[in-house]
């Protein structure tokens, strides 16, 4: 399949008119090296390990949330240049889907949302909000644990009966001002912040990470495609290391 006819598809999964201000110009395809794609690797970030294993796997277009740079750049590093290289050498396209997929139908907060078994859900600019069976803090952060596959930590101990999620780092005043403008008893993002603990009040704080906030989302992207796709999966959680108690 053509690029240039595979973009008209993927715009119309998360429209580039949903994106954030700041994500303008940093979504879309932002590396474009084939015209023709036979196969799509799909991953929440182009790492070095995603690239590899789309050249593996002969991908020739990558679909990621997370742009490769975000910031503009007047010298290209060694470390960006190697990522590059292994794009470029291995004629692989970028496209990237980030605050445009967060709010789609179908897309970053959605998937999360029914992972978490929402209902009555509503529609929000940022985020969403539903209805759970009503249980513990501890319960729910057991229950998003096994449905995330991911360890989480809260805060907080009220009975959740009302939920709000945003998916990747969503512990920000204007997030919790908006869960609780709604009625939700938790709000389940990532990244935890030391100021929206404090911010917080009785809203109960569910972190899952930002990873496994965001990256089911891309994995079910791949059904959505049309050409013949696979998702990569890079939990920077397994990379992480615990240091040994000293006595």
């Amino acid at each position: 399949m053509d690029l240039k006819d595979l973009i008209p598809i993927l715009e119309s999964i998360a429209p580039p008119a949903l994106a954030e201000d700041f994500d303008k110009g940093r979504i879309g395809l932002v590396l474009d090296r084939a015209a023709k794609i036979r196969k799509i690797a799909v991953a929440l970030d182009p790492t070095d390990h995603v690239l590899k294993d789309a050249a593996r796997l002969c991908a020739n277009l990558l679909v990621t949330h997370h742009t490769l740079i975000f910031d503009p750049v007047n010298l290209i590093s060694k470390r960006l240049s190697d990522t590059l290289k292994i794009a470029i050498d291995n004629d692989i396209s970028i496209y990237t889907m980030h605050t445009n997929y967060d709010k789609a139908e179908g897309g970053v907060n959605d998937v999360l949302a029914e992972l978490l078994g929402l209902t009555n859900i509503t529609q929000l600019a940022l985020g969403r909000v539903g209805e759970i069976k009503p249980m513990s803090a501890n319960e729910f952060a057991a229950s998003i644990s096994t449905k995330l596959d991911t360890h989480v930590q809260y805060i907080g101990n009220s009975e959740i009966k009302k939920v709000m999620v945003v998916g990747g780092s969503g512990f920000r005043r204007e997030y919790i001002d908006i869960a609780l403008k709604h009625g939700a008893d938790a709000l389940v993002s990532g990244e935890m912040r030391h100021d929206a603990i404090r911010y917080a009040g009785e809203l109960c704080l569910f972190d899952a990470t930002h990873y496994a906030t965001e990256a089911p989302a891309m994995k079910r992207l791949c059904r959505r495609l049309p050409v013949e796709s696979v998702f990569i999966e890079d939990k920077p959680a397994l990379k992480l290391k615990t240091a040994d108690k000293r006595r």
